[in-house]
């Protein structure tokens, strides 16, 4: 059951960032690192690939996958989280935002964890049994 609601939130979380790509792509593309090219075309590819991978988590066939690509997206994409901080840190943004965006750096492996345990990738702990 944890299982399945994590998939649903996990699913609700990628479509509706992969929305924002679409929706509102500026901030997105003021995030890709300078040295990678086509800053839109990355940010709608991966935007596509946030709602893909959501929908992804919900199909019991597309489910390991999908966790698969989207944990590749979460790795690939962590150069602009950071990016995203150093740019923060060179404007003075407020330090409120800054920690917000310390804070991401470190969660980014969390969420793959996550991804990976809801979609089954990764086994479920199981309980310890005593000597026999």
């Amino acid at each position: 059951m944890r299982r399945q609601v994590s998939r649903f939130l996990l699913a609700a979380l990628f479509v509706a960032a992969g929305v924002l790509h679409f929706a509102f792509p500026d901030p997105y593309v003021r995030i890709v690192p300078p040295y990678l090219p086509r800053p839109w075309a990355l940010v709608y590819l991966s935007g596509a690939l946030e709602i893909a991978g959501g929908v992804g988590l919900l199909v019991p066939f597309t489910r390991r996958a999908a966790a698969l690509g989207l944990v590749l997206l979460l790795v690939a994409v962590w150069p602009a989280n950071l990016q995203m901080l150093l740019d923060a840190r060179a404007s003075d943004a407020s330090p409120g935002w800054q920690a917000l965006l310390w804070a991401r750096i470190p969660l980014q492996p969390a969420l793959m964890l996550w991804v990976g345990w809801a979609a089954a990738v990764l086994p479920r702990r199981r309980p310890r049994t005593g000597p026999s």
